[in-house]
């Protein structure tokens, strides 16, 4: 750049060649600060960190609070239920009536009861018979031609258009336990959604103790197989010394070249392994600045509970057993519903008009379903096998989750006992190296027996670190099978705990 510099100030005036000195430095200054800021967003976080981050701002924990609000509101929305509905009615409609009317039976009964009452008047004035029957005859054949002028039959049409407000009432007075038992599905089914929102974070706890510690873990086997590396190298600048100096054969030197070589293709392999656990911990945490895990690989030296205590309290602590016990709560409401549509229902109902009519009707309605096609007692049936099956399913998961406490707490106690004998084997391979390296100085070893020695230093290292991950996995499964893994962070602090670092 300087070189770039100077052969440009032979070419430009001098304000030109301050204009480029001045953005020469605004970019150095720009990028020192690009650098530092990315140094600055690094970040170290704690499991507790971790735990706290994805219990609260993790994708499944909202949609989790999201589903246990929607069951608690539609257990709320029911609490009505059973009580009058009221609806406001309003009918707009218009018809038209078309109709044939036959006029003779209205013609003849006209005509008789005009003639009878003209009849009847007559005879109450007295008049002589000569003079009243001939009044009578030509009456009657008056009124007869004057009957006889309507039509024996009419069309009649009517046509009207009507806007009716109306208010009803419907009120369920006996459903045969169908109301009680719809409540009593909603609130189990509320509180069997606060139950899927725990399990739904203990299984969140146990996946983030297992991606936060693999990634420790992951970065100790670096560190292991960085320092073996490390040592290897040293071991192979030696002997490259000692064969100038006609200690040692070439085949001694080429011994030390493929234990450096191996020793680098380890650490390359557990480099890569790093980064993608350390990747797989920033997604599981939606940030991308986490380079440092602050929460070592740990392993306790004593237990807090013994296995049967965890046996027997289990059953109360476990978010799964409780959930399907619910189930079985559920799977009897269902017996109670399929029960309820086999009774009558009774309603009484009202209705009132809002025009000017003000016609108002009341009522009761019972009703009993007679033939629907279903078949009513075998929905009974099948609602009570569903509940038994629930009832064993619930039988058959406390088995598994036995033996899976079991199988745990034993291997918790086989983690710890190996833990002595690797803190053990890892002072007496040190030892080992040191005197296998002043022998091989000395004239008095081999090669093979140096790099076996370093090694097994290597070795040991990686087994202490991966004794840490079975037990703090180990540790985990018996506390999430138990339902107790929100004490996990307890076991972490605990005291007589050996950290590997």
């Amino acid at each position: 750049m300087l070189l770039n510099l100077t052969w440009t100030q032979k070419k430009i005036n001098p304000s030109s060649q301050r204009f480029l000195i001045i953005s020469f430095l605004s970019k150095t200054l720009i990028s020192t600060a690009l650098m530092y800021s990315t140094f600055a967003s690094a970040q170290s976080i704690s499991y507790g960190q971790a735990e706290q981050s994805i219990s609260t701002d993790s994708y499944s924990t909202q949609a989790n609070q999201a589903l246990q609000q929607a069951s608690k509101l539609q257990a709320e929305a029911l609490k009505g239920l059973g009580l009058p509905r009221v609806d406001l009615n309003v009918r707009a409609y218009a018809f038209h009536n078309k109709t044939d009317l036959d006029l003779d039976s209205f013609k003849n009964n006209l005509e008789q009861t005009l003639s009878q009452g003209i009849n009847d008047r007559i005879d109450q004035e007295n008049f002589p018979p000569n003079i009243s029957d001939p009044l009578k005859e030509g009456i009657h054949q008056t009124i007869h031609s004057g009957v006889g002028l309507f039509p024996d039959s009419a069309n009649v049409i009517l046509e009207d258009q009507v806007v009716r407000p109306t208010v009803s009432i419907l009120m369920p007075l006996y459903t045969g336990g169908l109301t009680s038992s719809s409540k009593e599905v909603a609130n189990i089914q509320a509180k069997r959604s606060q139950l899927t929102s725990k399990q739904q974070q203990d299984v969140q706890r146990f996946e983030m103790i297992q991606v936060y510690f693999n990634t420790q873990l992951q970065q100790q086997l670096l560190q292991s197989n960085r320092s073996h590396f490390n040592a290897m190298q040293i071991h192979y600048r030696n002997a490259i010394k000692l064969e100038q100096q006609g200690f040692i054969s070439k085949g001694q030197r080429m011994q030390f070249e493929v234990a450096q070589n191996n020793a680098e293709r380890a650490y390359q392999n557990t480099e890569g392994n790093f980064k993608a656990s350390l990747f797989q911990l920033n997604n599981l945490l939606q940030t991308s600045q986490i380079t440092d895990l602050s929460t070592p690989l740990f392993i306790n030296s004593t237990q807090n509970q013994t296995l049967n205590s965890l046996l027997k309290t289990y059953q109360e602590q476990s978010a799964l057993i409780r959930k399907m016990q619910m189930d079985t709560q559920l799977a009897n409401a269902n017996v109670k519903v399929q029960s309820a549509a086999k009774k009558p229902n009774l309603f009484a109902f009202g209705e009132y008009s809002l025009d000017e009519k003000q016609n108002w009707i009341v009522g009761v309605v019972a009703r009993y379903n007679l033939f629907s096609g279903v078949d009513k007692n075998k929905n009974i049936q099948a609602a009570e096998l569903q509940r038994y099956a629930s009832e064993l399913l619930t039988e058959r998961t406390k088995q598994e989750i036995e033996n899976i406490i079991y199988k745990s707490y034993s291997e918790i106690s086989t983690a710890q006992r190996s833990h002595q004998l690797l803190q053990q084997n890892m002072k007496a391979a040190q030892e080992n190296l040191r005197i296998q390296t002043l022998s091989f100085k000395e004239d008095m070893g081999t090669a093979t027996q140096v790099i076996d020695a370093q090694n097994a230093l290597a070795f040991l290292e990686s087994e202490q670190a991966l004794n840490a991950y079975k037990y703090i996995m180990s540790l985990a499964t018996l506390l999430q099978s138990h339902g107790s893994i929100d004490q996990f962070q307890g076991y972490v602090n605990q005291a007589q705990t050996d950290y590997i670092r």
